[in-house]
């Protein structure tokens, strides 16, 4: 299992599924950039249900030594940056992204990631959770983004059939 570096939406989609414990099982070491610990603060000030990560003897939060190493990209979020920033120093862990620009710096900078979906894929096949579907309509309705062909795939990966 590698380290995973989150960002702040799949920390919130998890804990709002109450599926959050699932993150240091599927991971060696679960890093939390600073960014991403004060966006979840916000939202807790702002009455959003989101967890205090830092409280999490299984987080490790991890101040990147230098976001300055990713291109410039300026519509990449604060929490975006440093996850990306945090995985270009650490070889081999794995980004989780759920945003679309931050998976495409990603991938132009060879970085693995996953996300969301990808975390409960995973989850599935370790037969840590009984079924995707109640999951992903679920997601759907906390306003995670999810159009039926991407559901539709997630399903088949997962070995469910699409309903």
């Amino acid at each position: 299992m590698p380290d995973v570096i989150v960002n702040t939406s799949p920390v919130q989609y998890l804990h709002q599924l109450g599926l959050l414990h699932l993150l240091p099982r599927l991971a060696s070491q679960v890093i939390v950039p600073p960014a991403v610990v004060r966006e979840l603060q916000t939202g807790r000030d702002h009455g959003v249900d989101l967890p205090v990560i830092e409280q999490q003897d299984w987080a490790s939060v991890r101040v990147p030594a230098s976001a300055a190493t990713l291109p410039l990209v300026g519509d990449l979020g604060r929490g975006e940056t440093e996850v990306l920033a945090l995985a270009l120093e650490q070889p081999g862990s794995v980004a989780v992204l759920d945003d679309r620009l931050a998976r495409e710096v990603a991938e132009s900078l060879g970085i693995p990631f996953t996300g969301t979906l990808g975390l409960l894929l995973d989850a599935k096949r370790a037969s840590m959770v009984p079924a995707g579907a109640p999951l992903l309509d679920e997601l759907r309705k906390l306003r995670f983004h999810l159009d039926s062909a991407t559901r539709e795939a997630v399903l088949l990966r997962a070995g469910e059939t699409a309903s």
